[in-house]
């Protein structure tokens, strides 16, 4: 069976909704290099989100491109109510009430679905909408209103988001409705969950021993949105599979100048954790209406790459945009052209320089050794593969934080770890099999058309005799 290579080693996230649900446009998507499709919980009904996930297995295997699905948790999110017509405008200077009671909203009278919002906020406090791009300051608090002015304007829709700067807010992170939707992710085949709001590692605890109680092993990725989880980071890689950069709602929980350090100083952390990290929120946002982005989103996704990122999202650039499918193809050709020049700048070489000095610092594993003899070995002796037999993940996810120009192979008997290995960069997934021998590996390679005779490939595993996880051998092999 040929395989043709992707163009592109970062992954590409996609958040599906009204306009990219449809078979076609989903299909115009996985061609175009979608990886992995977000379902957002919080939008939507779960019957909708059932028949993506069968559109898009049934899509994947049809089209032969391995597309692995994260399901977004909602997380204790506070959110807009249902807005007449389904967005409205709020001028500057205007009165504008906000009310806990369920009413259809206006630009005078906007619900919100938090009933502790009036006991959250004071007079003088100020209310943020979408993620700050409209804010309103608060004049006024009654049992169940606040009177505000538009202090920034700007078109708000149904069901936006909320945030309310310096409030204090006791809401549990992990809501009894996530742990029902979590419950409907598992049975419905879903390969992650992304846990928003996340504060601290029990946030992620919880959710990884509610799953084992129901059998399940899904995979975690901590959305990484609040002050308190940039504070926790450490602690929180831990536990998690992975984490998400949330941009959106970090960039009002912190000073707005900061997130790009601070999504610098995460995907570092990430790296050097070996677990993946997926870079989101507005990369391309210009496109939801456009057929063609602006430089500075373009130089953004480029710059997110070159940082270590492992995948970038679009968000509602594909649930509600006018072009999704081009959207992930513009994403792609950004991918592709960044990871082209990545050795020739000198940003592009930090990552993988950095992570050996850091890894020098704290004591490098045996495992760690091998994955840079790995890298080493890629670099010196041009070599087309690195393929990893592997039961947890580890060794690919190892080898791909180096973002070398070699693909990466995995070889993995674990369905759970098969498909999370999707959202590493670099990594190909074109050989699932049981544990095979060397020359079982390599002869299963030559059918795909990818090897030919004198090429070399690198293959990482343990030694027969050794427990599971722990990685100690390396060879070099020439195709005969």
């Amino acid at each position: 069976m040929k395989i043709k290579l992707p163009i592109h080693k970062t992954k590409i996230v996609c958040t599906i909704g009204p306009a990219s649900r449809k078979k076609t446009v989903l299909k115009r998507m996985i061609l175009a290099g979608m990886n992995v499709a977000r379902l957002n919980f919080s939008h939507g009904e779960p019957e909708e989100h059932e028949k993506d996930i069968r559109t898009i297995r049934e899509l994947s295997l049809q089209l032969k491109r391995p597309v692995a699905i994260l399901a977004d948790l909602p997380g204790p999110k506070i959110r807009l109510g249902k807005i007449k017509g389904g967005s409205t405008l709020l001028k500057k200077g205007e009165l504008v009430t906000l009310t806990i009671r369920e009413v259809e909203g206006t630009s005078e009278l906007i619900p919100v679905q938090f009933p502790e919002l009036t006991q959250s906020v004071s007079k003088g406090g100020i209310v943020f909408i979408n993620d700050g791009f409209v804010q309103l300051k608060i004049l006024d608090v009654t049992p169940e209103e606040l009177k505000c002015r538009v202090f920034i304007g700007g078109q708000i829709l149904s069901h936006k988001g909320l945030n309310l700067p310096g409030a204090k807010i006791d809401i549990d992170v992990v809501t009894g409705r996530d742990l029902d939707l979590l419950k409907f992710a598992i049975e419905s085949g879903a390969d992650a969950v992304g846990v928003s709001f996340v504060k601290t590692a029990d946030d992620i605890i919880k959710v990884r021993d509610f799953a084992a109680s129901i059998g399940s092993d899904i995979k975690v990725v901590a959305k990484i949105e609040r002050i308190e989880a940039v504070k926790n980071i450490d602690s929180i890689l831990k536990v998690a599979d992975g984490i998400m950069v949330a941009r959106g709602d970090l960039g009002v929980e912190i000073p707005i100048e900061r997130v790009p350090v601070v999504q610098k100083e995460l995907i570092l952390k990430a790296n050097l954790a070996a677990k993946p990290v997926i870079t989101a929120t507005q990369m391309l946002e210009s496109m939801t209406d456009n057929i063609r982005p602006t430089r500075a989103e373009v130089t953004d996704v480029a710059n997110a790459i070159l940082d270590g990122t492992d995948a970038i999202m679009l968000s509602e650039e594909a649930a509600i945009g006018k072009y999704p499918a081009e959207t992930v193809a513009m994403m792609a050709r950004i991918a592709t052209e960044t990871e082209k020049q990545r050795t020739s700048l000198a940003s592009g070489t930090v990552v993988s320089e950095t992570i050996r000095k850091m890894l020098n610092c704290k004591g490098v594993s045996s495992e760690d050794v091998i994955s840079l003899d790995a890298l080493e070995a890629i670099n010196t002796l041009k070599t087309k593969f690195v393929l990893a037999p592997t039961h947890s993940g580890g060794t690919p996810r190892r080898i791909s934080r180096y973002k070398p120009d070699t693909w990466i192979v995995p070889i993995c008997p674990i369905k759970s770890s098969k498909n999370f290995l999707i959202f590493s960069y670099g990594t190909l997934h074109v050989l699932y099999s049981e544990t095979l021998t060397d020359d079982d590996i390599i002869n299963a390679l030559l059918k795909t058309s990818l090897v030919k005779s004198k090429d070399r490939v690198v293959i990482v595993r343990r030694l027969p005799d050794e427990k599971i996880g722990k990685v100690n051998s390396l060879k070099v092999v020439t195709l005969a």
